[in-house]
């Protein structure tokens, strides 16, 4: 008689992806970002320790990584040229393919619970700006004043970047794009991806980059869960996430050699800069990135953890 192995449930997230700080500076947030991380990973592994679903342990740990300031999502959102925080968010079941994203929201507190709201409670995949307020706030979800976005960090660094805007001697910004992202596989086998964002630091007239758009920044189905991080539009032009997974599916690709194939064959050669987290149905996983660094962590059933907020060899 045949036995089925176990499932190796596995939580994996990122924190963005280059370069958090000037090269040869000192870091003193390090053990910050290494212990949020490290938690938010632990938390969303606890849903699927206990059985729950991948998608509730995605959505688990983004909400942690939302409320930290420490990343550009949520709380610490970058701000728009009019002084903004408009955020986006996008939540996928790979065993149903049910799918909810949100753009532009400004009021609701997690907006990746608000993209879990339209995935399971709306007739709808995308809902954007006053629209998904209001639907988060009629499904009840907690909504913050603009005080609990704004921290004085974004708010310099807007500043710094508007100051500069026109003079050529102004030095460029450490290249940093903190989009957090979760993708996960639970004891039943399913897969879910999650992507949070506070866009494009000085971003205008609306701008929606990858995040929140399926296929692109966010992707789940019966093969793999990915969740991207960079500039959202060549993520866009070029469909990351999906792209990803029909290499898997249809090429029979493996996640690390299809996500490798995206990113630096397709996406970097195009000007694209970035990188992808990427699991499997068997929780093998991938961290391809373009950036000097990928700030992710994971938590598996097999025992293994890992964090990293270093910079690392491009891959």
């Amino acid at each position: 008689m045949s036995s089925v192995p176990p499932v190796n449930f596995t939580l994996l997230l990122h924190g963005g992806s280059g370069r958090l700080h000037p090269a040869g500076t000192p870091f003193p947030q390090e053990a910050d970002y290494q212990r949020t991380l490290a938690a938010a990973a632990q938390a969303g592994f606890a849903v699927l320790a206990g059985g729950g679903s991948s998608l509730a342990a995605v959505e688990t740990s983004l909400r942690l990584l939302e409320d930290s300031p420490l990343f550009n999502a949520g709380r610490g959102s970058v701000f728009s040229h009019a002084g903004l925080n408009e955020m986006d968010a996008a939540l996928m079941d790979g065993a149903t393919l049910q799918a909810g994203a949100v753009a532009g929201v400004r009021t609701v507190r997690n907006p990746i619970s608000a993209a879990r709201a339209v995935l399971e409670r709306s007739a709808h995949v995308l809902l954007t700006g006053p629209g998904a307020d209001q639907f988060a706030a009629e499904m009840g979800l907690e909504t913050a004043p603009p005080e609990w976005f704004r921290t004085e960090e974004r708010w310099q660094q807007l500043l710094a970047l508007q100051a500069a805007e026109g003079s050529p001697a102004a030095p460029a910004p450490p290249a940093k794009y903190g989009t957090v992202g979760a993708v996960a596989l639970d004891q039943a086998g399913h897969l879910a991806a999650g992507t949070s964002t506070g866009g494009m630091l000085n971003k205008r007239y609306g701008r929606v980059g990858d995040s929140p758009i399926i296929g692109a920044g966010t992707y789940a189905n019966h093969v793999c869960a990915v969740s991207g991080t960079g500039h959202g539009e060549f993520f866009i032009r070029h469909a990351v996430a999906h792209d990803i997974a029909a290499l898997m599916e249809y090429r029979g690709l493996s996640v690390a050699a299809a996500a490798h194939r995206v990113i630096h064959e397709k996406v970097a050669p195009a000007g694209g800069r970035g990188g992808v987290i990427a699991l499997d149905a068997r929780g093998h996983m991938a961290m391809p990135h373009s950036t000097e660094g990928l700030f992710w962590a994971y938590v598996s059933a097999d025992g293994q953890t890992g964090t990293n907020v270093c910079h690392m060899i491009v891959e």
